[in-house]
């Protein structure tokens, strides 16, 4: 019914409650760390054997180094090497394969979206040390929230495909499982970091972790404020979060805390400019400078570890993820006002077991979501108070066997989703649900070639349910004028993708290299497709049959001295066989077309040097060609072809640090993203403009 509530449904409330209550924590533990300590070499040992029992759930959902799955793992190293505050897919995009993104500010902050293989953000599974993140009604996550997030993680794997089981929505077009900084450290210890930059750009992050005391208590956290006037006109950012994780951990048992939460405030940007507007102004926003939102989001969770006589482990996680706030729209004189709050609980457990040549992996996940969606007419008319409901309940099982050079693969999993929706109280309907039940097959085989050599095959079939967007034709409310429409819940069916992987793995003290061939055929792919709504924007619906095919190719040279050459690139072609498209009202047969959002060749290289042990200076350089920006192949829907160039350098003086960074060197006046609305408008989101940011940090 409203645009913005179609392109962006919810977001904030009192965070600064829960900001205060973990920053609190962070420093009345830190009495801890000055409690006496054993030998230091114990406390090394200690804290290396009880990492391996923190990890359990993180080792259940990822793929191992062996399994026949095309996956990046991007380490601490890594991290740190590219993160300057940044949105996480601003800094996933060059580090892994067939990952495209854009934000909606010209900068690097604020709202962020991320593409795995051309698919959208809500095909992907996300999850934090194995606790789902995807919101279950909209099946994203939206990054923007959780400010300064990289910097409380250890590591990330990018799972590519339909991967291995996880927790929570579907692994349609892949994975990202991040990994939090280790709570159980040797030594107690800190950091600060201090950044300032172009556009306004300010960020501080402060870190403090206990080490692991004599009383077998260990407790790290982190909080984190950044802001940016935003590059495009009245764009601005504001972002606050805090991150606490305390536990016990004892010779076979881990007991654990984790809390994160985050605030945002910014004015909207969520439109593109047309081409003639961003020849007039290059920073134009067509959104009024008062279209504001606030949101917030917490998630605590509660993990219990226990290592097993046998060599096996088994782990228990209870969750609760929460996220609240309003976003304005403006279509003068008339003003609007939205809010969108959810509550989710959730229990995930794990168990993993090797015994010889057999590993065993099994995991479940259960948990049960609401969240309230209401319009208002500004300043005091309720428009609609209605109530999305939706459980969700998995269980996989992981198994593993070697045989001679050979390691044979099998995962299956069974998922059950169910929606239920609770009308406003005068919308004039009854309460309505539907569910779904799928099962989820994988299998493969991976092959010692010779050593450091393998190669791999695997073959998998996941299926998923619509969003709640999907279901209900882009309106936030269900009532006696639109039931008749689509009230059954049946308008978009569930898809699903086979995917079959082919890689080879190259392993040396010099060099890394890894390439696969992948083939991903869908059924039902729910695409953008339908006739535009009365606010201009097109829905999605089913297509027949559609595919993704491609090569990646992931690698990293060490051979030369004090230099690494790495880099990774996509070839792909991406395909509709045939569907009926009313996006522009009068339907049309199209066929052999190429999915919106879906470059055919995608690029990244870096080359970092460190001529001492004090300073480094690498560049970074990636190509992408052109994309279309709807499923109609239109020469005038085109994102053209671009390439960037960053930079960074990084001096070391014993604790302390300087890193300067350098974002779109040769201020490539060209389009990360864009959209084609209703009325056959074209819009594209700028690439974040040339800038620089610095930044010191000091360890304690």
């Amino acid at each position: 019914m409203y645009p913005h509530a179609i392109a962006r449904p919810w977001r904030a409330r009192r965070l600064c409650v829960a900001t205060l209550s973990a920053a609190l924590l962070t420093v009345a533990t830190a009495t801890l760390g000055a409690q006496s300590r054993p030998d230091s070499a114990k406390v090394a040992a200690k804290a290396d054997s009880v990492r391996n029992i923190e990890g359990v759930l993180v080792r259940a959902i990822r793929a191992n180094a062996q399994a026949p799955i095309s996956q990046t793992t991007i380490g601490r190293a890594a991290i740190t090497q590219r993160h300057f505050g940044q949105d996480v897919p601003m800094l996933l995009m060059n580090a892994a394969p067939s990952m495209t993104s854009h934000t909606e500010t010209g900068t690097n902050w604020g709202y962020s979206y991320l593409r795995l293989r051309g698919i959208d953000q809500t095909r992907i599974n996300i999850t934090l040390d194995g606790v789902p993140l995807n919101d279950m009604e909209d099946q994203v996550l939206y990054f923007a929230n959780l400010t300064d997030l990289m910097s409380n993680v250890q590591s990330v794997q990018v799972q590519r495909g339909v991967g291995t089981s996880t927790a929570g929505t579907a692994s349609f077009a892949g994975s990202v499982n991040f990994e939090t900084m280790p709570v159980a450290r040797a030594e107690a210890g800190g950091d600060v970091q201090l950044q300032m930059g172009s556009f306004g750009a300010q960020r501080v992050s402060a870190s403090f972790n206990s080490g692991l005391t004599d009383s077998q208590f260990a407790v790290y956290g982190r909080a984190s404020a950044l802001r940016t006037n935003g590059y495009r006109d009245h764009s601005g950012v504001m972002g606050r979060s805090a991150f606490v994780g305390a536990g016990w951990f004892g010779a076979r048992d881990v007991v654990k805390l984790t809390t994160l939460v985050g605030l945002l405030a910014d004015t909207l940007s969520y439109t593109g400019a047309t081409l003639d507007e961003l020849r007039e102004n290059r920073r134009y926003n067509p959104l009024q400078p008062d279209e504001r939102d606030k949101f917030g989001q917490q998630m605590v969770s509660l993990a219990y570890t226990h290592a097993l006589q046998n060599g096996g482990s088994a782990s228990t996680t209870v969750y609760r993820n929460s996220a609240s706030g309003n976003y304005d729209y403006i279509a003068l004189p008339d003003r609007y006002r939205f809010n969108l709050a959810h509550t989710w609980y959730g229990v995930t457990s794990a168990y993993n077991m090797e015994r010889g040549a057999l590993r065993l992996n099994t995991g479940i996940n259960a948990n049960t979501y609401q969240r309230a969606h209401r319009g208002y007419f500004q300043p005091s008319t309720t428009l609609y108070d209605n109530t999305g409901h939706k459980q969700d309940a998995s269980a996989f099982a992981k198994l593993s066997l070697d045989a001679g050079k050979a390691r044979w693969f099998a995962d299956l999993q069974g998922r059950y989703a169910k929606f239920r929706y609770q009308p406003d109280a005068n919308a004039g309907i009854d309460e309505r649900s539907i569910d779904w039940m799928f099962f989820n097959p994988k299998a493969g085989v991976t092959y010692q070639l010779a050593t450091g050599i393998a190669t791999y095959a695997s073959y998998g079939i996941t299926s998923r349910e619509p969003a709640r967007n999907d279901l209900f034709a882009g309106d936030d409310d269900l009532n006696s004028s639109n039931v008749a429409d689509y009230g059954d819940f049946t308008r978009v069916k569930p898809e699903s993708v086979r995917d079959a992987e082919l890689g080879i793995t190259w392993s040396r003290a010099s060099m890394e290299l890894s390439a696969n061939l992948y083939s991903m055929d869908f059924r039902n792919d729910i695409a953008r497709i339908g006739a535009p709504t009365a606010s201009g924007s097109i829905l999605r619906r089913n297509v027949g049959n559609s595919y993704r095919r491609g090569i990646e190719v992931d690698a990293a040279y060490r051979g030369i001295s004090r230099v690494v050459l790495a880099g990774n690139a996509t070839w792909s072609q991406n395909r509709i066989a045939q569907f009926t498209d009313s996006s522009r009202g009068t339907p049309v047969v199209r066929r052999n077309v190429t999915p919106l959002l879906t470059p055919a060749f995608i690029s990244s290289h870096r080359i970092e040097v460190s001529p001492t042990n004090r300073f480094m200076v690498s560049v970074e350089g990636r190509y992408q060609s052109a994309a279309y920006l709807d499923n109609t192949s239109s020469a005038d829907r085109v994102l053209p072809d671009y390439y960037t160039l960053d930079a960074s350098a990084r001096a070391t003086l014993g604790r302390y640090a300087l890193t300067v960074r350098g974002v779109n060197l040769g201020d490539t006046q060209k389009y990360a993203s864009g959209a084609v609305s209703g009325s056959g408008a074209v819009r594209y989101f700028v690439l974040p403009a040339r800038a620089v940011f610095a930044t010191v940090s000091a360890e304690f």
